[in-house]
């Protein structure tokens, strides 16, 4: 066995890295080879660093290093260990390990027994909970090891973590779901434990055993207790046993259609049908009508086996006006076995299956009912022997307040920071010192909750698309400061991306978290709504603007009619169609490019003229440029029609904007002064008035934007360029629009129905049709998945194929054309 050594400039003793793997890669080299391969200089305080074998190993001669796959850089005082093969450590410093901790969140009362800490922790996740978990880890003096897939190379959480391996290709099942690759690392890092986080191996039996065999604990409850849980038809079985209340439905080993169709059919529709081994919406369908049933089956099969590797599902009544419901736990080991209910969360506000904002405690339910809520959940943990953190699911009938069990999230939940915000607890914390085998600092009657919190989640996602995944380059990403109270936090980010980061198709498209916390409800939604209108996402379609329409829906802000079809209700409020561009947002972006390319001509012209020197020319020397602007339709091919507006330069730094109404009336607006600076983004400030109120002394508030300027997209063939404003409260997409000549010339297509386009990158699962098939508008042509999720196009008119391009397997990019129609004839 071989040993990476690490010493310090000064004479300390050496403390040993062990490193396995490097066995394998150098057990050829000769004794002489491994002496001292680095060594950082001794002046500077940096380590030095040697190779050398253990007194029990000796290596055979012979070998060059030179022909090996490793590779040794110094940077920053760290070391990079480098495998050319595709693994690579990064170790740099940290503090000692072996840390006391007390959890906060207990009473003055409460047990204050710290707990030897593990001194190293491999986190088996990605992006921001990865982020999370380290950030805790840090806080604890806890070394950790991260891990990821080539496409996570430069990710966020690979730089905050003290050492990084990469495990594989960016597909999840090459890589975050490759539990050999995870747990080879962990021996090679010698970490103790291994967290999950959430997704992918988090609610893995086979991989919690595997760990457990190889000596390493996993944070998280024990292999038993996944098992139970991981299965929904098991589990109900556990909790009726149990005395917690259970859907009725069909929870049987018998998988066929015939069986699952009678069950369907017996309970009446609608029915719910979920995937044994489910999460995050995936697997889950909604079936309406019997004749929908096999269609929407075989999806979810399709889905859970992708997901979860198991297609297995159950049959549930689906209720009309169901909540989401839940209670977190935290449980820790025999033999003290505390079981805990941390606080109620609500979460019924989703779509596509899938929560968008959680809220903590869960509104507008009586003291009896949260009590019976946490007893269940309480029972429920204790029926399996659990430890740890983790999620008791309820679906609640939203007219009676009888609530069902649904289902237990093994793991820590996406949303669980609400539950830490309002109790004041560290759960990641928390989650360490019972894998240690310590007690929980705090009872029951220790835990208070305060105030109340709300989580939204930000999603790479076209809400007017059916809330479609969006995929891209974050060019611009700016988040409301973080900020507390005291020791309470009241606005709070919790994010895996940066500026320039990119969404993936191979991942979930969440962005960030974002979470307020305050004395009431009220209070804290108003601070959401806040928070919500001082973020800026430039890059792929997001969600935000939904979610501030979500803050301000007076249905919502009662609470008086949350349940899981709260968007669908009110789709029209929430979805509107997006407005035609106002005339100050024109007139500030006409503004911000004749500042730019005015400032551009100048910088050209020589160093003797400064770019606002060229802004103040003489009025002998009067400037125009006239644009053609356009704003974003909602989606797909529809487009706004565009508007000419000309900015008129006069003496003293004064501009004309004069807009072209679609009568041919021309309306003009006068800006007495304008600046452009900024360096997220730039941020225009000028003073507008109608040009009867020029000679007012103080014409109108100061107004300023964000503007952040961007390339169109590649099927956009007559826009030269894409401006993001952020004005009014709202994000706007201005296209500056090529003149006709400059199209034709570019070659824009008339947008027609004569074929079908791919919504987003994405991976191609099935297709119903071929060269000649005759289609019915509505028709399933094509079956797509994308961020795990499946995506179904359908014909959009009546008419016979005459190209296929898709096929199953394929991955295709966005706007590439999957069916071609024959062209339609007269009659």
């Amino acid at each position: 066995m071989l040993h990476l050594t690490k010493r310090a400039a000064t004479a300390r003793p050496y403390t040993s890295i062990n490193a396995p793997a490097l066995r394998s890669q150098l057990h050829t080299a000769s004794a002489s080879v491994l002496e001292r391969m680095f060594n950082a200089p001794q002046r500077d305080g940096t380590y030095a660093f040697e190779l050398a074998p253990t007194p029990t190993h000796c290596c055979s001669d012979g070998a060059d290093v030179a022909s090996k796959t490793l590779a040794f850089r110094q940077r920053e005082g760290s070391l990079t260990l480098a495998d050319r093969r595709g693994l690579s450590s990064v170790a740099t410093s940290h503090s000692q390990a072996g840390a006391e901790v007390f959890v906060p969140g207990a009473s003055d009362t409460a047990s204050t027994n710290s707990a030897r800490l593990p001194s190293k922790i491999l986190i088996a996740n990605r992006g921001e909970i990865a982020c999370r978990i380290i950030k805790t880890c840090k806080a604890l003096g806890v070394r950790t090891v991260a891990v990821y897939s080539e496409a996570d190379a430069k990710s966020l959480h690979v730089q905050l973590a003290d050492e990084a391996y990469c495990i594989g290709p960016a597909a999840s099942s090459d890589s975050y779901l490759r539990a050999d690759r995870i747990i080879n690392v962990a021996k090679l890092t010698e970490a103790e434990m291994v967290h999950p986080g959430y997704g992918f191996l988090s609610e893995n039996s086979d991989f919690s055993l595997a760990l457990s065999e190889a000596g390493i604990t996993f944070i998280g409850p024990p292999t038993s207790a996944i098992i139970s849980m991981g299965s929904k038809s098991a589990s109900k079985a556990i909790m009726l046993a149990a005395g917690v209340p259970c859907v009725p439905g069909y929870h049987g080993d018998d998988q066929s259609y015939e069986r699952l169709s009678q069950e369907a059919k017996k309970m009446g529709f609608p029915v719910l049908i979920k995937a044994v081994k489910g999460g995050g919406g995936k697997g889950m369908k909604i079936v309406w009508h019997e004749n929908e049933f096999e269609e929407q089956l075989l999806s979810a099969r399709r889905e859970a086996e992708k997901s979860f590797g198991d297609g297995t599902v159950l049959i549930e009544k689906y209720l009309l006006k169901p909540r989401h419901v839940e209670v977190q736990i935290i449980s820790s080991a025999p033999p003290h076995s505390q079981h805990i209910a941390l606080s109620s969360r609500d979460c019924s506000v989703q779509r596509r299956h899938q929560k968008i904002i959680e809220e903590a405690p869960a509104p507008d339910l009586s003291e009896e009912l949260r009590r019976d809520l946490e007893s269940k959940a309480v029972e429920a943990a204790r029926a399996v022997d659990y430890v740890g953190a983790g999620t008791v699911e309820f679906i609640m009938d939203a007219t009676t307040g009888e609530f069902y069990f649904m289902e237990m999230n093994t793991r820590l939940q996406v949303e669980h920071p609400v539950s830490e915000l309002v109790t004041g607890v560290d759960l990641v914390a928390l989650q360490l010192l019972v894998a240690s085998g310590a007690p929980l600092p705090l009872s029951q009657e220790d835990v208070h909750v305060k105030g109340h919190a709300f989580e939204a989640r930000l999603y790479a996602e076209d809400p007017a698309s059916n809330f479609l995944p969006d995929v891209g380059h974050l060019q611009h990403l700016h988040f409301p400061a973080e900020s507390s109270i005291g020791s309470d936090s009241v606005v709070r980010i919790d994010t895996g991306v940066r500026s320039g980061d990119d969404v993936s198709v191979f991942y979930d498209p969440m962005i960030a978290k974002l979470i307020v916390h305050a004395k009431d409800r009220g209070t804290a939604l108003r601070r959401l709504r806040l928070a919500l209108e001082q973020t800026r996402i430039v890059g792929p379609k997001t969600n935000v603007d939904f979610l501030k329409r979500l803050c301000d829906h007076p249905a919502f802000i009662s609470a008086d009619e949350l349940d899981t079809g709260f968007i669908a209700r009110y789709k029209a409020d929430l979805l509107p169609a997006v407005p035609r561009p106002s005339k100050s947002v024109l007139t500030c972006a006409a503004l911000y490019l004749a500042l730019r390319d005015s400032a551009t001509s100048a910088a050209n012209a020589g160093p003797a003229l400064s770019a606002f020197q060229a802004l103040r020319l003489s009025a002998a020397q009067p400037a125009s440029r006239t644009y053609l602007l356009r704003g974003r339709a909602s989606s797909g091919s529809e487009k706004q029609p565009h508007v000419s507006v000309r900015v008129l330069q006069e003496q003293g730094g004064v501009f004309t904007v004069q807009l072209q109404e679609d009568d041919g009336a021309i309306s003009s607006i006068r800006c007495i002064s304008s600046s452009i600076a900024g360096s997220e983004g730039e941020v225009l400030s000028a003073d507008l008035a109608p040009t009867d109120a020029a000679d007012a002394a103080f014409p109108s508030p100061r107004i300023q934007a964000t503007i952040v300027p961007r390339p169109p997209s590649s099927n956009a063939l007559d826009t030269v360029e894409r401006l993001d404003l952020f004005l009014e409260d709202r994000q706007i997409e201005i296209d500056v629009v090529a003149p006709a000549w400059v199209a034709e010339l570019k070659g824009a297509l008339t947008e027609s129905k004569a074929s079908v386009r791919s919504p987003m990158p994405c991976k191609v699962v099935d297709v119903r049709v071929q060269v000649g098939s005759k289609v019915e508008a509505g028709d399933v042509l094509v079956v797509l998945e994308a961020m795990k999720t499946e995506h179904v196009v359908r014909a959009p008119r009546a008419g016979v194929v005459a190209t296929l391009a898709a096929q199953a397997g394929q991955m295709i990019g966005e706007g590439v054309e999957l069916v071609l129609f024959e062209e339609e004839t007269a009659d």
